[in-house]
């Protein structure tokens, strides 16, 4: 076991694995301070921006519908951060140097007693629960076996993340002008403009119809949201969320980088795709 660690670890993708942290640490950070920060949204805009349901109901549903939609990214990138990360495994030249002789070292014997469960092993029920393990690597071998597939669809997602980066900027912006706005009530002396004409419009974005009533605050009104603490943890939310964003957009371009250079290394060595 001791030869089967030193000899694994000298073989392991590090890039693969800094970027399979920075995955998982940035999709949790976009997912969780995401899904918070929308629900103080859809607070504060039916408290302060609308008292009419009629006005806010298609972005109530709207929320909602990114609120699932967040559900389903936190699991597809925890599955494919997993599938990236054995391919970062099965495309190093070292780890595919020990499994060519896996069976000869320390550690192809002990996890072939640990699978066949020893002399256990022997009867048609270790038999059988081997064959089964050995078909699903055989199955999982073969999809691993094809780095182009992980270079193209990396590719693509990497180009739909920067959409979703681009989006997660949105609020930010929206929630720094408001701030700015609160900064120059507090502070009247570095605006010429009078207090009562500094207003925060959620219908100016988009959030709200122009026929919602009030649909924009002013003034001191305007500042004393500002001093809420629902506005402070929405604001810092959907800061949080764009870093996770940004580091999900790093993890993947770190991935497209080992991937692309793994295959391009494959190729230049006449082993193709299939290996």
């Amino acid at each position: 076991w001791l030869e089967c660690c030193a000899r694994c670890l000298i073989g392991a993708p590090f890039a693969s694995l800094v970027a399979t942290g920075l995955c998982f640490f940035g999709v949790a950070l976009f997912c969780g301070c995401g899904h918070e920060a929308l629900t103080g949204t859809e607070r504060l805009i039916e408290t302060y921006f609308s008292k009419n349901y009629q006005d806010y109901e298609y972005l109530i549903d709207v929320i909602h519908a990114f609120q699932y939609v967040i559900y389903g990214t936190a699991s597809f990138f925890f599955l494919y951060g997993a599938l990236l990360l054995a391919e970062g495994f099965y495309t190093t030249g070292a780890v595919r140097q020990i499994f060519g002789d896996y069976k000869t070292t320390i550690c192809g014997k002990g996890l072939s007693a640990t699978v066949t469960g020893g002399q256990k092993g022997r009867g048609s029920r270790g038999h059988h629960q081997a064959h089964s393990l050995e078909r699903v690597c055989q199955c999982l071998g073969k999809w691993l076996g094809h780095p182009d597939k992980f270079v193209g669809v990396t590719y693509a997602l990497t180009i739909v993340w920067l959409l979703v980066f681009a989006c997660s900027a949105v609020p930010v912006y929206i929630y720094f002008n408001t701030w700015t706005t609160c900064q120059s009530i507090a502070f009247p002396t570095k605006t010429s403009a009078s207090i009562g004409t500094l207003c925060a419009d959620a219908r100016m974005y988009g959030v709200l119809p122009w026929n919602a009533f009030p649909g924009k605050v002013c003034g001191s009104n305007l500042l004393s949201i500002c001093k809420t603490p629902e506005f402070q943890m929405t604001f810092h939310l959907f800061i949080a969320a764009f870093v996770g964003a940004a580091a999900t957009l790093v993890s993947l371009l770190t991935y497209m980088i080992a991937a692309t250079y793994n295959f391009a290394v494959l190729k230049l060595m006449g082993r193709g795709t299939k290996f």
